[in-house]
């Protein structure tokens, strides 16, 4: 096995060297970079505490935006002044920059202490390249071009041990002007249900609370047909989410949809099943039908409404999150009040908002009509105005409701407080009363952060703020139980 092998070349007397990983960008890539964890492991590597003590240092890096490049390269530089405090140390870089040849050239130009050069496709490849580093000594740059469909039995090494990250699909077909990701991640294939259903039958046996079905366009799920496909052409997202809700899975997340694709039939199978989230995150992009059109999204403001209306009729305490470029090339004053009066009409409860930034490659990276720096800015901050304004009042309408809330762990910087999720995906900080801590042998919150991690909580919402709750629990579900 090649696993063995690498055991032996890559192990010293005092055991099994150690491995750390940087990673950056999206719910995929952190999926990934469990992935590349488990795959070492496997090969008797364990993980390192911080960068200072490993062996092995990769870098899973993202390229959806200009700032993601910034910071890839930035800690790409920590790690250059790491390999020169300790030349035995191996660096890799993997993930979405490398299958863009300018960065691989740029890597290879300007970091040539960089052993391992790999994209997303050669992830299963890793303990093969490792070996082969190891025995040659040189270094080892292999970017596959290739869209092979997607080695099922690789092994993950979890991040959470609630909530489980399982990738359905992967690439993009879609190819909006603006957007990287069928360049880096290539065009859509899609996992066979049987393996799906097999990993998340297999979680909900090891106990855990939470699935995210992935996919950089989740609803096409089985839309593209590939050689060898096991699942008939009339099975949808729709038909494998709910599969997945009768695995008895407590509480199931999917991303990203892409409002072109979502059906009325994948909204009334949400609205059967508790246990799936009440929350659509649904990137809107813009509110301006003729940026829309030039992002070639394949929706319009009136069907991007139309779900929204549809989705609250049939799931009422439904919430919405959403992405959006403020500044697409071209974009004018009246394109942007479009936009504006889109997200106050909808009243999205949360929303990932971005200052457009030319990618390589992309049919808009060619148009010469920029929008001045301040002038985007500007943009921006009213919109994040408004949207603040939105999230708060969203909040507001919390207080004095009672939420089930999946505990992920101690609150950030809330001393004492537990930190949890609604199933509409609010963030809630929580005391647990002393009658309810009484028989859990701690009372200090980040022992019982790690002691009901994964349980489920009756809370009631007693104050609001712009980005999260906070209230009081009344009641601490029994384990591997809960309810949305």
């Amino acid at each position: 096995m090649i696993e063995a092998t690498i055991n032996t070349a890559f192990s010293s007397t005092a055991g099994p060297r150690t491995y750390w990983i940087r990673t950056f960008g999206c719910q995929q890539n952190d999926h990934d970079s469990e992935i590349l964890a488990g795959l070492l492991e496997a090969c008797g590597l364990l993980p390192a505490a911080s960068l200072e003590t490993s062996d092995l240092a990769i870098l899973n890096s993202c390229s959806i935006r200009e700032n993601a490049d910034g910071r890839f390269y930035g800690h790409l530089g920590i790690v250059k002044a790491e390999r020169e405090r300790r030349p035995e140390l191996l660096v890799a870089v993997c993930g979405c920059l490398p299958r863009i040849r300018e960065h691989q050239e740029r890597i290879r130009r300007s970091y040539p202490f960089v052993d391992l050069i790999f994209g997303p496709e050669d992830i299963p490849r890793l303990p093969e390249l490792l070996l082969k580093r190891i025995r040659t000594g040189r270094q080892v740059h292999h970017v596959s071009e290739t869209n092979d469909p997607l080695v099922e039995g690789l092994p993950a090494a979890r991040q959470r041990r609630f909530r489980a990250l399982v990738t359905i699909m992967t690439g993009c077909d879609n190819f909006c002007s603006y957007c990287i990701v069928p360049y880096t991640r290539g065009r859509e294939r899609s996992r066979d249900s049987d393996a799906i259903l097999a990993e998340v039958r297999q979680l909900a046996a090891a106990g855990y609370s939470e699935v995210m079905l992935l996919g950089q366009n989740v609803n096409s799920w089985n839309q593209k047909r590939r050689p060898g496909a096991l699942d008939p052409p009339g099975r949808d997202f729709a038909w494998l989410l709910e599969e997945v809700a009768r695995t008895g899975i407590p509480r199931i997340r999917f991303m990203t949809s892409n409002p072109r694709d979502l059906s009325n039939e994948l909204l009334a199978v949400m609205a059967r099943h508790p246990n799936i989230e009440r929350h659509l995150h649904l990137p809107l992009q813009s509110g301006s039908d003729r940026v829309l059109a030039l992002m070639n999204r394949h929706y319009d403001r009136a069907r991007y409404l139309e779900i929204v209306r549809e989705a609250r009729r049939r799931i009422p305490d439904i919430a919405f999150s959403t992405d959006i470029i403020v500044g697409y090339p071209g974009e004018t004053e009246a394109d942007f009040a479009q936009t504006l009066s889109l997200v106050e009409e909808v009243a999205f409860d949360s929303a990932f908002l971005f200052q457009y930034s030319p990618r390589y490659g992309t049919p808009a990276s060619l148009l010469a009509e920029r929008l001045p720096p301040d002038v985007m800015r500007q943009r921006f901050d009213r919109l994040l105005a408004l949207q603040n304004r939105l999230s708060e009042e969203s909040n507001r309408r919390l207080v004095g409701r009672e939420l089930t809330v999946l505990i992920e762990g101690a609150a950030d910087h809330r001393p004492g407080l537990l930190l949890g999720r609604s199933s509409q995906n609010q963030l809630v900080n929580f005391a647990l009363p002393p009658e309810l801590a009484r028989g859990l042998g701690t009372d200090d919150s980040e022992r019982l952060g790690e002691e009901l991690e994964g349980r489920f909580a009756i809370v009631r919402v007693e104050e609001a703020r712009m980005l999260s709750t906070s209230g009081t629990a009344l009641e601490l579900l029994p384990a591997g139980k809960g309810t949305s």
